[in-house]
């Protein structure tokens, strides 16, 4: 979808494919992602299980020696940069009006159905919505009943100046690379991030508790601003009060200091090539997560005409176009482009058994 995408806008959005290549020293992450090879297959993805020797060949052994990989050489990369004001002006092209600063307060009812959407600027009648807004999106669903189990990662990632080739996109237990279109890398720790206590990770530690556990090691507990401020704080918990949203409007948490060290660090050892690597800039930002790392992309049960798309748990830039296609089709009722129900928002609530995904 990213090649159409671009043919369709007729802009650069920055795609490439470049393959992508994952290393790692644990039999047991290996198993995994033969696992997954499997489940791959069913959908046409091509992604080979690497040896030993094979991943040495492309990522150099300077830590630990390797057990395995995984490569997909028709995985790609893209730049956020250029394709989110090019995707909004190619909709835009295409006949969409896009209001910015302006906050969805609530929705309107009648019946069961969608009937239209409050915003601070006014109402909009309408008999389909579609509910995309991130982290936001249980605090959102909230006042209609509806349960969202959902929990905010702070994670951080960084960009370093144009600097040698040694990769276009590399992931290893230590760190993550990704070259950019000018030389430069953005560089990040898989995984690694600070859970932080809020009365929304309390309400739906029950649901979040396994995957807690599997991760326990990359992630730091800890209390922030988003006990008092935010989607997951407490402010948003017990008011009423839909003008909520506009009291938070972007959410730009500064970098992690501790973990911009640790990448810095982690990439040097990793990749001795870069050990003189600069950083040109760091940034913060809040992943939001299902219990089972699944995007949502569903109809809402008991409200006809609202669909959901949220939960993308870190990989939303990438799975974009593929959810936005298929949301699409729910919210027009058309024949779906794939099967919906691994993403149905039930499956959260009624006691199914989730899996966590290896990848």
């Amino acid at each position: 979808l990213w090649d159409e995408l671009t043919r369709d806008i007729n802009r650069d959005l920055g795609f490439r494919r470049c393959g992508l290549v994952y290393a790692t020293h644990d039999e047991a992450v290996l198993a995994g992602w033969e696992k997954w090879r499997e489940v791959a297959r069913e959908y046409d993805v091509d992604t080979r299980v690497l040896s030993r020797a094979e991943v040495a060949e492309r990522v150099p052994e300077t830590r630990d020696k390797w057990v395995g990989g995984t490569y997909s050489d028709r995985d790609g990369k893209a730049e956020p940069a250029l394709a989110a004001p090019a995707i909004a002006d190619g909709a835009r092209a295409l006949g969409a009006t896009i209001h910015q600063g302006c906050a969805a307060r609530a929705l309107d009812l009648a019946n069961g159905k969608i009937a239209g959407v409050h915003t601070e600027k006014g109402y909009i009648r309408t008999s389909a919505v579609l509910c995309a807004a991130g982290a936001w999106a249980s605090r959102f669903l909230r006042p209609l009943g509806i349960s969202f189990p959902q929990a905010s990662i702070r994670q951080t990632a960084l960009r370093s100046t144009p600097t040698i080739n040694i990769g276009e996109a590399v992931s290893t237990p230590y760190c993550t690379i990704t070259r950019r279109l000018d030389g430069s890398y953005t560089l990040a720790i898989s995984g690694k991030a600070n859970l932080e206590i809020t009365p929304q990770a309390i309400r739906y530690s029950r649901e979040f508790m396994p995957q807690f556990l599997r991760r326990l090691k990359n992630v730091r507990l800890g209390i922030g601003q988003s006990f008092v401020s935010g989607p997951d704080s407490l402010p948003a918990l017990l008011t009423s009060d839909d003008r909520i949203f506009e009291k938070n409007r972007v959410l730009d948490p500064p970098p992690l200091k501790w973990l911009v060290s640790q990448v810095v660090e982690s990439v040097r050892k990793t990749f001795p090539q870069l050990g003189d690597i600069e950083i040109d800039s760091a940034w913060g930002g809040f992943v939001d997560c299902t219990p089972d790392a699944v995007p949502v992309v569903s109809q809402v049960d008991g409200v006809k005409g609202l669909v959901l798309a949220a939960g993308c748990s870190g990989h939303g830039f990438g799975l974009g176009p593929g959810l936005g296609h298929l949301a699409a089709e729910l919210v027009v009722n058309d024949t779906p482009c794939v099967d919906p129900t691994p993403f149905r928002l039930s499956r959260l609530v009624d006691g199914s058994k989730l899996d966590i995904a290896a990848i």
